[in-house]
């Protein structure tokens, strides 16, 4: 009942105007996703920023420490209301041989698409479906959200700068991950820390977003207004 509690309070600090959506989760380099969830969006976005792993490489046969960084975004979905819109000749469209695991039809077909947003000089490529068609489809909707974002983001530099706010870098150095000389995962926002990074890697990261949401929260209600 307890936890049910707890959930139940999280959930409801998740009121942002996008936390009710599905989310497209990218894992740099070019490898993400469709996460379809209650909320995906705004219980996910708290991942957003560098994830820092501390490990042993497997590939120096000296056995050296390395030390490796990740980037994660975390974008909402866009639906039509959204109104993005993007005319043909702000698009430059290239296709490419697929590179990835998926067949042979896959391999050996120019199916995989990339996308060039001119004005923005923003990029994306999909490469993770059958068909030329498709690939294209699914990489306009990641430049539709990443459009989307990029809009908003200029919004809310527009209100900080009215309020003499800096603006926020709390997405950025987000969480470290330390496999060697010792083990734990620490978020660097919330102080929350484990001492089992194997769990976090193979997925248990409630608690982390739990203690995001809330410390995201605290941050907003701290703004001045």
């Amino acid at each position: 009942m307890t936890r049910a509690i707890g959930d139940l309070e999280v959930r409801t600090l998740l009121a942002g105007e996008y936390d009710a959506r599905e989310a497209v989760v990218t894992i740099r380099a070019e490898a993400g996703g469709v996460v379809h969830a209650p909320f995906a969006y705004g219980t996910l976005s708290v991942e957003t920023g560098t994830h820092r792993l501390v490990r042993i490489s497997p590939f120096d046969n000296q056995g050296r420490r390395q030390t490796s960084f990740a980037g994660v975004e975390v974008l909402p979905v866009v639906e039509q209301t959204d109104h993005i819109d993007i005319p043909e000749n702000d698009l430059r469209v290239d296709v490419f041989r697929s590179s990835g695991p998926g067949g042979q039809s896959v391999n050996t077909t120019d199916s995989a698409v990339r996308i060039t947003h001119l004005p923005t000089n923003i990029v994306v490529s999909c490469q993770n479906e059958k068909s030329q068609l498709q690939n294209k489809a699914a990489a306009m909707r990641v430049l539709q959200a990443k459009l989307l974002e990029r809009k908003h983001q200029e919004e809310r530099a527009m209100l900080d700068s009215l309020k003499g706010d800096s603006g926020s870098s709390w997405g950025n150095q987000m969480r470290s991950y330390v496999l060697h000389p010792y083990q734990m995962v620490k978020d660097l926002r919330t102080e929350y820390e484990v001492g089992n990074p194997q769990a976090v890697l193979d997925g248990d990261i409630d608690a982390f977003l739990e203690a995001a949401i809330r410390w995201r929260r605290q941050q907003e209600a701290a703004e001045p207004a």
